[in-house]
């Protein structure tokens, strides 16, 4: 199975990376979020001029010591590019199957779960180097990500071990969806209904401590908080405390249990999708 796994998904990365059309728009996003969110939502454009260091202190206490709002921004938008570019990377999985591509595995000798497996290896690839290449971004705008002195490589693997699991986890759901459903619109219609609110249900533009009480609720429970809150500990820190890695350690175990919890429904899902018809 792991022969059929690799080959379906390096042919589906093949498409991919020979199609710069499919690579770009996903940057581009990231960087409008990045320099756009990062200009006109930065809060300290709401603190008068005349209030000097105040503005860069009141920053610092409301966004868990981000020097600028790009840095607490950073991950959140990651985080979105992951969600956005999950949900509509099953868009070849249902094109597969309406040109009949699906129909000539199912009846090959390929095993099922590698049909599966590949759908959500393909799309984490995918992501994750669009992941590094906003990090990248972020690091080279103005006022934008400001990394401590302490960073280093093993924080950086720390980062993106949590975008892995929050990636994976949403893998997983959303190739399992895109096998079940039998044209674009149907799941770009399911898409659009799921990804608003698991974007701005989070933290990913503002802290949940500021949203109202039903609303954080929901959002201290979203997996997208979660690994937020993890790679930003990373981020503004960089060497953590006992307190911080107590709490990097719990959202990394909440994240590998909500990718596993998935990971069972989008098999079982996508063997009833890929049943012969």
């Amino acid at each position: 199975m792991l022969n059929e796994t690799l080959a379906l998904t390096f042919r589906a990365l093949r498409k991919w990376v020979r199609n710069p059309a499919s690579i770009l728009p996903g940057l581009f996003t990231a960087m409008f979020y990045l320099a756009l969110f990062g200009s006109s939502f930065n809060p300290v454009n709401l603190i008068p001029s005349g209030a000097g260091s105040q503005a860069s202190s009141i920053l610092q206490a409301t966004f868990g010591g981000a020097p600028t709002y790009i840095t607490y921004l950073t991950s959140g938008v990651i985080c979105i590019i992951l969600v956005f570019n999950m949900a509509f990377g099953g868009i070849d999985l249902v094109l597969d199957r309406q040109l009949g591509y699906l129909s000539s595995l199912l009846t090959a000798p390929v095993p099922r779960a590698a049909i599966y497996l590949s759908g959500v290896a393909q799309n984490l690839v995918k992501v994750l180097i669009l992941a590094v290449l906003t990090f990248i971004v972020a690091l080279f705008l103005p006022n934008g990500l400001q990394l401590p002195s302490t960073f280093n490589m093993l924080d950086f693997v720390g980062i993106f071990s949590a975008f892995i699991l929050l990636g994976l986890g949403l893998s997983f759901v959303f190739t399992a969806l895109a096998l079940s459903v039998r044209s674009i619109d149907s799941l770009v219609a399911i898409v659009n209904f799921l990804t608003l609110p698991i974007m701005f249900m989070s933290n990913a533009f503002f802290p949940s401590s500021s949203f109202p009480s039903w609303l954080k609720t929901i959002a201290d429970v979203n997996p997208v908080t979660k690994a937020n809150e993890a790679a930003r500990l990373l981020i503004v820190n960089g060497s953590l405390s006992q307190s911080q890695l107590s709490t990097y350690g719990w959202d990394m175990v909440y994240l590998a249990v909500f990718a596993a919890l998935l990971g069972v429904i989008g098999y079982l899902a996508a063997r009833r999708a890929l049943r012969p018809e």
